[in-house]
């Protein structure tokens, strides 16, 4: 529950703990099934920090999912190899085409959601500005029913654009709305700056 309330403001390193230590309960206790949840959700939100590492977390989520009848959690891990791939992959917008195909067919529309931040991420790294207005704009309707809402703000957040007067979310953050843009829209500039410096 912490890490879910953790990496929507920005605070991936908290979040990422958070996550560790419920994967190391549901461990302990052996229940599986919340283990490789917990694992899953520590690479999505590592994903946006350190592709590198995401690639071992991400792994390791995959480990765990052997043999088990998740597919919300393996959706997740696939999303999760999206952002890790963010501002690289010339075949994001393929992939995510599957992935949502996917979740229509599965029924798990709560995936649809993480799915497109994930692609307002790419946009936002590329700096590709009609293709993350139009993907925000996605975003927006998916959340229209008010759940997951404040991804459109998070969305804005990356691309270090205000945020629209109507519709808005009721999203209250815990360390200021200016705390958490300024981690979101951090995310985006380090993976550009990451990018440029392997070019």
């Amino acid at each position: 529950m912490l890490g879910d309330i953790w990496w929507p403001h920005g605070d991936t390193a908290r979040a990422a703990a958070a996550y560790e230590a419920a994967r190391t309960e549901a461990e302990q206790h052996g229940v599986v099934g919340e283990q490789a949840t917990s694992q899953a959700q520590r690479a999505f939100t590592l994903a946006f920090t350190d592709p590198g590492q995401a690639d071992d977390e991400i792994e390791l989520a995959q480990q765990l999912l052997t043999g088990l009848d998740l597919r919300a959690t393996t959706l997740t891990t696939h999303i999760a190899a999206l952002i890790r791939d963010a501002g690289t992959s010339t075949d994001i917008a393929d992939r995510a085409h599957l992935l949502r195909t996917q979740i229509h067919l599965a029924g798990l529309t709560s995936q649809e959601a993480p799915l497109q931040l994930a692609l307002c991420f790419h946009h936002a790294v590329l700096d590709a500005t009609d293709e993350l207005t139009a993907a925000i704009n996605q975003l927006r309707e998916i959340t229209t029913s008010g759940d997951y809402a404040y991804y459109v703000d998070i969305a804005h957040f990356m691309a270090g654009r205000p945020l629209p007067a109507e519709p808005r979310s009721q999203a209250r953050w815990l360390d200021s709305e200016h705390t958490t843009r300024n981690r979101w829209h951090a995310l985006v500039t380090t993976r550009r700056e990451r990018l440029d410096a392997g070019q």
